[in-house]
């Protein structure tokens, strides 16, 4: 009770919390969150992983800022994929089945599995060079009949 009366009237003690031994590193924003990929895999991965969702760890891949989402460790063998230069980093990612997989300056590597653009388009990192392709929809002779019938 005394101490509400205190603040209430406004005679509280007021004593400044010291910064040292403080651990709260501040609001991320985007402009801070690019990927630096001079540093190994792990650490690579750990950014990723710690802008997942928001504000999102980014780079810059044929002159457009790409944000990397779902990020894991991949400790394999290097995978067969389509090589995909990225600003900043000593080696090209590589784009595959299972994702985006870029490599940290130990060499080892990170799966990358789902990239957005700057138009707010999600996409799987995994078909980053099939994104602007449209396929048509073509209907079997039966799916044409039964189109027919519905309309």
């Amino acid at each position: 009770v005394e101490a509400v009366n205190l603040i209430a009237d406004g005679k509280a003690p007021r004593i400044p919390q010291p910064e040292e031994g403080a651990s709260y590193e501040g609001i991320q924003t985007k402009e801070n969150a690019e990927i630096s990929w001079d540093q190994p895999a792990a650490a690579l991965h750990n950014w990723i992983r710690g802008h997942d969702k928001v504000p999102g760890a980014w780079a810059t891949i044929d002159g457009q800022v790409v944000t990397f989402y779902g990020s894991s460790l991949l400790n394999a063998s290097v995978p067969a994929g389509q090589e995909l230069p990225i600003k900043g980093a000593s080696r090209p990612g590589l784009v595959t089945k299972n994702g985006l997989v870029v490599f940290g300056n130990d060499g080892k590597m990170v799966l990358v599995k789902n990239l957005q653009f700057e138009d707010g388009k999600m996409i799987p990192a995994s078909k980053y060079f099939s994104a602007d392709e449209t396929a048509a929809l073509e209907l079997t002779e039966e799916e044409k009949k039964m189109a027919e019938d519905i309309r």
